[in-house]
């Protein structure tokens, strides 16, 4: 069973069924096998919530954050995932891009200014 969204939150559940992935690799090929209007839905439904998702997860470090949150997190790093084939590329794959299989991500990489 998937640990649910932050009560807060909770209207979120539909896209975070669909978006909130544990791996760089995941959020890659979701991206790939979405159409532009899915994408788009995705970014209009998080967008207006994207500061009051910072603002809940920010008392957390990210290697404590609690199960439901780090759901959320996942969420937003789906929107991240995705921003450029909106706000750039007009599609899901990168224009004239390499194929992102050829370059699987390091996936236990943490992102971190900390030791």
């Amino acid at each position: 069973m998937t640990t649910p969204l932050p009560v807060p939150f909770a209207d979120l559940e539909p896209v975070a069924a669909t978006w909130s992935l544990a791996t760089e690799t995941e959020r890659n090929r979701r991206r790939l096998g979405s159409t532009l209007e899915e994408l788009q839905a995705m970014a209009e439904t998080i967008l207006p919530r994207l500061d009051e998702i910072f603002e809940y997860l920010e008392p957390y470090p990210l290697d404590q954050l609690p199960a439901d949150a780090e759901r959320l997190f996942l969420l937003t790093l789906s929107l991240a995932e995705i921003a450029p084939a909106l706000e750039c590329y007009g599609q899901p794959a990168v224009i004239d891009g390499l194929d992102s299989a050829r370059m699987p991500a390091v996936e236990n990489f943490k992102l971190t200014p900390y030791p």
